[in-house]
């Protein structure tokens, strides 16, 4: 997971290809695959003790969705936060979605 998580986001035209890796996949272990409309999504739920923490959680993360220029659906609730990545302009998943899913993992530090 640190190997993906020190690299960075590149453009993501429309035409680029959409990622079918199983080895990405398992570089991000605590991540499923979730298919909505058609899309393939990265999804996972982080666990807070309550609603501040889930929140300095999702504040966090906004911050690294703006500096990388790739950003997930954040949904915050009373101690929980449900990430999900995908590209938007392919469609799909792409290679930036398994960065950003290992530099989301690595805010828990």
């Amino acid at each position: 997971m640190t190997e993906l998580a020190n690299m960075k986001c590149e453009a993501c035209r429309a035409d680029a290809p959409k990622v079918t890796d199983a080895e990405l996949i398992r570089m991000i272990p605590d991540w499923g695959v979730q298919v909505r409309d058609g899309i393939m999504q990265l999804e996972r739920v982080y666990k807070f003790k309550n609603f501040r923490q889930a929140m300095a959680f999702s504040n966090k993360l906004a911050d690294l969705a703006e500096e990388e220029f790739h950003h997930p659906g954040i949904l915050t609730e009373w101690g929980k936060v449900t990430v999900t990545w995908w590209s938007h302009s392919i469609k799909g998943l792409h290679r930036n979605d398994f960065i950003m899913a290992a530099k989301t993992d690595q805010l828990l530090d």
